[in-house]
């Protein structure tokens, strides 16, 4: 392994003094191009790596941001995730990201973790265990200790801070409207995430559309779960027990369950039955048929979460931006599960 050389040596070999050396390597205009070219040259010819950690203590920041994910099984995370190394990556800055795996614990813990000067702010989405516990306190600290947060997706209103979101209620609303324009009468909901923020918009958003076109609310062909395993139990019943000519899913475990029984009950889709998930991973594309999904942009709402976080991170003492909600649009991308509308 090639020796790595310093400022100091670099200096030394080239006869010009180290703070010559600095600026041309950090591309200062007080430097002439032709020193800048010698120096940076020399240095990769030397295999010089410049010392972030020592720079960003001088500057008593990090430029690295924090970035916790309650589940990376879910293709909406790993999206959102891409689109925050993607901005933060173009402001010179790093990510290092925890999994909470729904759990309050780990998300305290790992918050408390990196609270230690490892970053300079969270971008982070709330834990399913702690939106039901509705304990809040860690981040409040959090923004006390002057390490802003941004949340996306599930967020709290108890929390004063940046926040991403996507228009679940009225997606949910387009969604149904979209069902019932293709005339299904008997539009079940199914949902693995009862519990959660965006699982109570997207159902308001499900009763907004069946009163406004004068359907009644059947609570028989309404799916709340909070968990899959008590999701799939249920489902088989559901179909069993009730005429059902539509599906809207809450969510990509529901969406893809319903899409399977319904092809094992011998449902011809769409001709018999519609269906339009809360989804849009590798699985809606790859089912026959493929599923019509809610496709919530992940890479946006990353890319607006870091684009924030930076912002703010970046502004002069006393010029910081007011707290700020952000909305990003959804777009429903129409499949094989629907009927086309004329």
């Amino acid at each position: 392994m090639k020796p790595k050389a310093t400022l100091k040596q670099i200096a030394k070999e080239l006869n010009v003094s180290v703070s010559t050396v600095s600026k041309a390597l950090s591309n200062s205009p007080e430097i002439s191009e032709p020193t800048k070219i010698r120096v940076q040259e020399f240095a990769k010819l030397k295999n010089y790596k410049p010392n972030n950690m020592a720079v960003n203590l001088k500057n008593k920041r990090s430029k690295t941001i924090g970035v916790i994910i309650p589940n990376i099984l879910n293709p909406f995370f790993a999206k959102v995730f891409s689109g925050i190394e993607k901005a933060a990556n173009e402001k010179g800055y790093n990510v290092i990201t925890c999994i909470s795996n729904e759990s309050l614990e780990k998300e305290i813990h790992a918050m408390d973790m990196l609270s230690n000067g490892t970053i300079d702010g969270f971008i982070l989405s709330i834990s399913e265990e702690t939106q039901k516990e509705g304990e809040f306190k860690h981040f409040k600290e959090a923004m006390a200790d002057d390490l802003p947060i941004v949340m996306f997706d599930r967020i709290s209103d108890e929390v004063a801070c940046d926040k991403v979101i996507v228009d679940d209620f009225d997606s949910a609303v387009y969604a149904m409207n979209h069902l019932i324009k293709s005339k299904c009468k008997n539009i079940a909901l199914v949902s693995t995430i009862d519990n959660l923020s965006v699982g109570k918009l997207r159902t308001e958003g499900y009763v907004k559309a069946l009163n406004d076109n004068g359907y009644k609310v059947n609570e028989a062909i309404m799916l709340h779960t909070d968990n899959t395993e008590d999701f799939d139990a249920k489902l088989q019943p559901l179909f069993d027990n009730n005429k059902i000519d539509g599906v809207f899913a809450l969510d990509e475990h529901a969406s893809v369950m319903a899409m399977k029984t319904a092809i094992k009950k011998g449902f011809k889709i769409p001709e018999e039955l519609s269906i339009i998930g809360f989804a849009d991973g590798v699985w809606s594309r790859r089912l026959t048929p493929s599923l019509s999904t809610v496709s919530q942009h992940g890479p946006e709402i990353g890319e607006a979460a870091a684009e924030m976080l930076i912002n703010r991170l970046e502004a002069k003492e006393g010029e910081e931006p007011d707290y700020e909600t952000r909305i990003i649009k959804t777009e429903l991308r129409q499949r094989e599960s629907t009927r086309k509308l004329k």
